[in-house]
């Protein structure tokens, strides 16, 4: 180890020799972790260096907010993970969302949002966009000639999902972008149910030529996988695309911690066997589910006869065999079962715990009130009440056995 002059570190008080002291250890050290860098304050060799300095192109660094070695590296292992070529992380997945429609949209523009979107990206529309003048209007993510009759000449963004939201309709993701793109129209996907592992949303039909224009992704699921992290991305193939979501990100001041990017970092490796192991147990759990006398409906993309099974083959599956789905499915307990009973079952679970979130390895349930989700009719659904599953990766057999005792509790009679 090489020590610095003892004239290196100026001054004569023991707090200035400590915060100026000169040592920098050898270059070279290397481990399959990155290192964490936390930094606010970034420093300059001099005043020509800091004039010098550019981060809008991760040629160098300005500001903790802006980027650091750790938040850099995580965006390009992103990009590697969905596709695409430029990426800005955010705080959450909501605040992605939030952060692409107000670099996107302003007074007296209009947003398409379909009816079964995440429901928080529909409140921004409907208030604090609604403050600034933005538009919005629901469409039918099950028919393209919907979404195209209400494209107008205010249209500025068209909001997809693939899947819906709790009721997990998979839509004809390649026509409503080609519709969109047709009419000059930008589109983002949250692709988190997709997680960069189900497809390749810039890549939709495997030639390259057809893909969204912005890929959102609540890095709070899968690429975290702990329940423990809130982060969110944007990724995009366009420059021009990608600088107006960065400096709208940098003008809104968002950033994420270091640790939390390493956390990220650390999980990801492992995003493809958790993915296909979530993917495993959900389809054996949903097909079991709707066996059951109580349920009267199971929604699975990945199952035939859910709302959009065949657009989900196509796009997930188009290779043959079984294709890849997230380990989410939602089930419809009959009408004839009051909304207690369904309470009942959910509370009468023991392994599957009752929150939000999903893509952790604690399975959980949520039963919803749909009637207060949507805007348009739902004549492909089934009447009860919708009840979503996210599955962990505790033993199957094990989730098999928790379920079935708590149908028994809540519906004694089937």
């Amino acid at each position: 180890m090489t020590l610095p002059d003892s004239d290196a570190t100026p001054g004569s008080e023991p707090a200035t020799r400590l915060i100026h002291h000169a040592y920098v250890p050898p270059a070279g050290f290397s481990a399959p972790q990155p290192a964490v860098h936390k930094a606010s304050t970034v420093i300059f060799q001099n005043v020509a260096a800091m004039r010098a300095r550019e981060w809008k192109d991760k040629t160098s660094y300005t500001y903790g907010l802006h980027g650091t070695p750790t938040s850099y590296i995580l965006e390009e292992r992103l990009c590697e993970l969905e596709g695409g070529l430029q990426c800005v992380l955010m705080p959450s997945g909501l605040a992605a969302i939030a952060n692409v429609a107000l670099a996107l949209l302003r007074s007296g523009d209009e947003v398409l949002i379909p009816d079964n979107s995440y429901g928080p990206n529909k409140a921004l529309a409907e208030v604090e966009l609604a403050h600034y003048g933005i538009r919005h209007t629901y469409y039918d993510p099950l028919d393209p000639a919907d979404l195209a009759a209400r494209i107008s000449g205010a249209t500025r963004l068209v909001w997809l999902e693939a899947p819906g939201s709790v009721t997990l309709e998979f839509p004809d993701l390649a026509e409503q972008v080609r519709i969109c793109r047709e009419r000059g129209v930008t589109t983002a996907l949250d692709n988190t149910w997709g997680a960069g592992i189900a497809f390749n949303p810039f890549d939709l039909l495997g030639d390259g030529q057809l893909g969204v224009d912005v890929s959102v992704h609540a890095l709070t699921k899968y690429p975290s996988g702990g329940g423990d992290v809130l982060m969110g991305s944007a990724i995009t193939r366009d420059p021009g695309l990608h600088l107006r979501i960065k400096l709208t990100h940098m003008r809104l001041g968002l950033g994420v911690g270091a640790n939390d990017a390493e956390a990220v970092l650390r999980s990801l490796p492992s995003i493809g066997l958790r993915y296909g192991a979530h993917d495993m147990a959900a389809r054996r759990l949903a097909r079991w589910m709707a066996d059951q006398p109580a349920v009267v409906q199971v929604l699975h993309p990945a199952l035939p006869g859910s709302p959009g099974h065949e657009h989900w083959a196509a796009l997930c599956a188009r290779g043959g065999g079984e294709g890849a789905a997230a380990g989410l499915f939602s089930v419809v307990i009959g009408a004839r079962h009051a909304q207690d009973r369904v309470d009942a079952f959910c509370d009468a679970l023991k392994l599957f715990k009752i929150g939000y979130s999903w893509g952790g390895p604690m399975s959980l349930v949520v039963p919803y009130e749909l009637r207060s989700m949507r805007s348009r009719p739902t004549p492909h659904l089934r009447e009860g009440t919708v009840v979503r599953f996210s599955i962990g990766l505790e033993g199957v057999a094990d989730l098999h056995a928790d379920l079935a005792q708590a149908l028994a509790a809540a519906f004694p009679a089937g």
